[in-house]
């Protein structure tokens, strides 16, 4: 493997790539043009980058300990220190590119970032693990919007689903790997809570917005009684057969997330 797919691949490609796509889409269901789209999507790609990049060259030590030859730092094909450059290079190039945006729009994707730095410096081993995804998800709606003409805010229910669907990212993305962090000292909420705890809790918060996203914008007919139905059937579903199947609740809360996504992309920050 060459250095820079190291690099690449250390940054954890997947969330950044969908976290951006995310952004990408309610920029242009929000109505920007193409330079402020271009923008948007530019201001948060750093910002994950930088995120990504932090945790992999922070958590090295503890990947080492757990064997984690799927990340490049421990496997050794790209070096800590390189990792930490390329973080900080990252956060550099964000700053200003999310303040371009605007002063408010930059502010609360900046406080974004900053709580995501601190989830992986700190708060992932404490019970607020969850606020930081969280409070990411949630300002993706307030950057769209804060960035339009006027500055107008975001509805409240795009922010209060897009806080729900970082809820259930953050239970998601850690169920996978509790054994190897409770070996290594680290104690957020789903670690606290078990990974059979963690499982059964995972489809609330997804549900959850699923109800906020199809109800807040005001919606009636069949398809506002019929979204959280699924949502909540399909939650149901993958509880009931992971009693023989062990990944169905996880596949379960992913097609609800997916759900959530599809909404919050159809429904925008809801001030377009």
């Amino acid at each position: 493997m060459t250095a820079g797919r190291a690099l690449a691949l250390s940054c954890h490609p997947g969330p950044v790539v969908a976290v951006t796509a995310l952004t990408l889409a309610l920029a242009l269901t929000a109505g920007h043009g193409a330079g402020r789209w271009a923008l948007l999507t530019a201001a948060v790609l750093t910002g994950q980058l930088s995120v990504g990049w932090c945790n992999d060259a922070y958590d090295a030590r503890r990947d080492i300990v757990n064997g984690r030859r799927d990340k490049p730092v421990a496997a050794g094909t790209v070096g800590r220190g390189t990792v930490w450059r390329a973080a900080f290079g990252a956060l550099a190039l964000c700053v200003p590119l999310s303040l371009a945006c605007g002063v408010l729009a930059g502010t609360a994707h900046l406080i974004a970032v900053a709580a995501a730095w601190a989830y992986n410096l700190r708060l992932k081993a404490t019970p607020l693990s969850w606020l930081p995804y969280a409070i990411g998800f949630a300002s993706l709606p307030a950057l769209v919007s804060l960035s339009l003409p006027g500055s107008p805010w975001p509805a409240w229910w795009a922010v209060t689903g897009g806080a729900l669907l970082g809820v259930g990212a953050h239970l998601a993305d850690v169920l996978p790997d509790i054994r190897g962090d409770l070996a290594t000292g680290v104690r957020g909420l789903p670690h606290r809570l078990g990974a059979t705890g963690s499982r059964l809790l995972l489809p609330v918060p997804l549900v959850a917005a699923s109800v906020v996203l199809t109800l807040g914008p005001g919606r009636t007919g069949a398809g506002a009684v019929l979204v959280p139905l699924a949502a909540g059937a399909l939650a149901v579903a993958g509880l009931l057969l992971g009693r023989r199947r062990g990944k169905a609740p996880f596949v379960a809360a992913v097609a609800v997330a997916a759900l959530d996504v599809g909404l919050l992309m159809a429904h925008g920050t809801g001030v377009a």
